[in-house]
C-alpha cells in the first residue's frame, strides 16, 4: 500500500495557471509560487464584489480520537465528487501548522486518493504566510519590550504585559520562560512565553479580515498590556500595526492549489479550533463563493468545537450562511467513545459501537436543532470496517433525519464519495432554519452558558471569582458584544478528554479568559488546553528525511 506522501508524488500536476483558468480567473492575477501554487492578486479578489454566491457547505465531525478522522480528506473527496458529477466545486481548507505536522497528528493536505497538492510544498512552509504571521506577532512583542527599555512612555505595567511570542513549532520548553536576562543593556527582565503561531491573535486577525484596511484597524486593536492602572494599551499606541500589515500584505492574498483530480482548491490561514476559531480565511472562502457554485470548507475538530465557532463567529461576522452540514464519523472513533482504548479498534465489536453512537446523535442533534441546517453524515470508510459494524450505525441512525452515507473516497478518490456529493446538492435546496447559538446582546457570561449548555450538554459555566471579575470587566469595557472563543480540549463534549460518548450534566470551568481585540472575540479557556503544545514520545519528524537528490520521504 503506498503512503499518502507517495501517492502524491505519483500524481500529474497540472500548471497552476490551468487550475486558476477553469475559475476564469486571468494570468493577471495570479501570482506563481512555483508551477503548482499561487496567490491570487487582492484587486481581482475585491472586483469580484458583485458577483453572487454559491452554496456554502460545512464539513465538520465527531470528537475525534487522537488521530483524527479524515475530516480534511472528507472535504477534498467530497469537492472532487461535485466536480465528478457535473457540478463547479472548489474547496477551501486552513493550512497545516508544522506542529502537528512534526508532532503526532499529521498534516492537513487530506490522505489517500483525496488530497491536495503539492503536498510536500503545502505541509511544509508553502506560500510563507505563517512565517509573515509569526514575524508579524514577534515584531509587536519587541516593540513592547524596545518601549520599556527606551523610557517606557506609555507607562507599561511589567506584571501586565499580555503579548505573548510565537512559533510555529511545539516546544514545551517555551511555555513559560524569562526574557531579558543580561544587565540593563538587554531591558528589564520580566515573565513571557510562547504560544504556537496558529494559537496567535494575529492569526485570528488575518484570517477573519477582509481587506488590508481592515487588517490593519485590527491589528491596531490588540490589547497588549495594561498601565499599573490597568489601562489597556494598543498595538496603535506604539504605532506597530503599519509595520505588521506590511508584512502580511502579501500573505493575505489567498492562495490557489489543486487536488489530485485537479479541482481548484483554496488553502489559506490556519487557526487552531481547540484554541481559536479554527477556520480558514474569511477572503479565501468569499472569493471561493463568488468563483464557484459549490465550495466545501472545513472546520477543525468536532461539531461542538470548529463547527460552532465557523457559525457563532466567521458566520456572524462575514454574513456568511452555509446551506447544508457533512458530519464526518469513523466506526473506529465512535467504538472508541464505546469504550475501547485505541489498540483494540481494529476489531469487531458491536457492543461499543452501540455505547458510542450517542456522540454522534448529540453532533447530529446539535447541527439540526442548535444551528438549524440540514445534515448528512459521511462515514470515512476504513478497511477493518466491517459490514454488520456500519448496518448497526445506519439502522440506529435511521431516525435522526440525517442519512448515513459509507464514502471511499480515502481509496476511490471522488467517485467514492459521489453519494455524499448526490445528497449534499439535494440537501443545498432544501429550507433552512439558520441560527446562531447565542445573540449578539447577550451578556459574555451566559453566551459561554448558552454553548456549554445547549451544545456541550453542561448543566452549567463555572469559575472563580477572579476570572468572574475579568469577565464583568470585559462587560463593562465595551467589550460584551463579542462573540465567544471556546478553548478546550477536543476529544469530549466536556473539558476532560476521559469523559467520552456523551456526557451530561457536567460543569464547565472557565480557567482563565483572554480579549481578542482585534479578532473581535474574548477567549475563554476551559480544562487544560495548551496554547503551546509539546512533541510525543516519538514525533513524526523523526521518520521525515530527504534523499540526495532532494526527494522528501516520511511524511505521512
Amino acid at each position: 500500500m503506498l503512503s499518502d506522501i507517495e501517492i502524491a508524488q505519483k500524481a500529474k500536476a497540472k500548471p497552476i495557471g490551468e487550475i486558476a483558468s477553469k475559475l476564469g480567473i486571468p494570468n493577471s492575477a495570479i501570482e506563481p509560487y512555483g508551477h503548482y501554487k499561487a496567490k491570487i492578486g487582492l484587486d481581482y479578489v475585491n472586483s469580484l464584489g458583485s458577483k453572487p454566491n454559491g452554496k456554502l457547505i460545512l464539513v465538520t465531525a465527531i470528537s475525534p480520537t487522537p488521530a483524527g478522522e479524515g475530516k480534511t480528506t472528507t472535504t477534498v473527496g467530497l469537492g472532487d465528487a461535485l466536480n465528478h458529477i457535473g457540478k463547479k466545486a472548489i474547496i477551501c481548507l486552513r493550512e497545516p501548522s508544522l506542529g502537528p505536522v512534526f508532532g503526532m497528528k499529521g498534516g492537513a493536505a487530506g490522505g489517500g486518493y483525496a488530497q491536495v497538492i503539492p503536498m510536500e510544498d503545502i505541509n511544509l512552509h508553502f506560500t510563507g504566510d505563517f512565517g509573515a504571521i509569526q514575524l508579524a506577532n514577534n515584531l509587536l512583542a519587541a516593540m513592547i519590550d524596545n518601549h520599556i527599555h527606551q523610557g517606557n512612555e506609555l507607562n507599561f505595567d511589567v506584571r501586565r504585559i499580555t503579548w505573548k511570542r510565537v512559533l510555529d513549532m511545539n516546544d514545551r520548553a517555551l511555555r513559560d520562560i524569562v526574557v531579558s536576562l543580561g544587565g540593563p543593556a538587554n531591558g528589564y527582565p520580566r515573565e513571557d512565553g510562547f504560544d504556537i503561531v496558529v494559537a496567535s491573535e494575529v492569526m485570528a486577525i488575518f484570517c477573519l479580515s477582509t481587506s488590508i484596511k481592515d487588517l490593519k484597524e485590527r491589528l491596531g486593536k490588540i490589547v497588549c498590556g495594561y498601565t499599573k492602572d490597568q489601562k489597556p494599551i494598543l498595538a496603535k499606541d506604539l504605532k506597530t500595526h503599519g509595520a505588521m500589515a506590511a508584512l502580511l500584505k502579501d500573505a493575505l492574498a489567498p492562495n490557489l492549489v489543486q487536488t489530485l483530480e485537479h479541482s481548484p482548491a483554496f488553502i489559506h490561514g490556519g487557526p487552531f479550533a481547540n484554541i481559536a476559531h479554527g477556520c480558514n480565511s474569511v477572503l479565501a472562502t468569499q472569493t471561493a463563493l463568488k468563483l464557484g457554485d459549490y465550495v466545501v470548507t472545513e472546520a477543525g475538530f468536532g461539531a461542538d468545537l470548529g463547527a460552532e465557532k465557523f457559525i457563532d463567529i466567521k458566520c456572524r461576522k462575514a454574513g456568511l450562511r452555509p446551506a447544508a452540514v457533512v458530519l464526518v464519523a469513523t466506526i473506529r472513533a465512535l467504538k472508541y467513545h464505546g469504550g475501547i482504548e485505541v489498540k483494540e479498534l481494529g476489531k469487531e465489536n458491536l457492543e461499543a459501537l452501540a455505547k458510542g453512537i450517542t456522540n454522534i446523535e448529540r453532533h447530529v442533534n446539535n447541527i439540526r436543532n442548535n444551528y438549524g441546517l440540514p445534515c448528512v453524515v459521511a462515514i470515512n470508510h476504513r478497511t477493518e470496517d466491517t459490514d454488520a459494524e456500519v448496518k448497526m450505525l445506519q439502522d440506529k441512525m435511521a431516525h435522526h433525519g440525517a442519512k448515513v452515507i459509507l464514502a471511499r473516497h480515502w481509496a476511490e478518490g471522488g467517485k467514492g464519495a459521489v453519494d455524499v456529493a448526490n445528497e449534499v446538492v439535494r440537501l443545498c435546496e432544501q429550507p433552512s432554519d439558520f441560527k446562531f447559538v447565542y445573540e449578539e446582546s447577550l451578556p459574555l457570561w451566559d453566551k459561554m452558558k448558552a454553548i456549554a449548555t445547549k451544545i456541550y450538554g453542561a448543566s452549567d459555566i463555572t469559575a472563580d471569582s477572579k476570572i468572574r471579575a475579568q469577565i464583568k470587566k470585559l462587560q463593562e469595557s465595551g467589550y460584551g458584544h463579542y462573540p465567544v472563543c471556546v478553548a478546550k480540549t477536543q476529544y469530549s463534549f466536556s473539558t476532560d478528554p476521559q469523559l467520552r460518548g456523551a456526557p451530561s450534566g457536567h460543569i464547565v470551568t472557565i480557567r482563565e479568559v483572554r480579549l481578542a481585540a482585534g479578532a473581535e472575540f474574548v477567549v475563554m479557556v476551559c480544562g487544560d488546553i495548551m496554547t503551546m503544545p509539546g512533541l510525543p514520545k516519538v514525533p513524526s519528524a523523526v521518520s521525515i528525511d530527504i534523499t540526495d537528490d532532494g526527494k522528501i520521504t516520511g511524511l505521512f
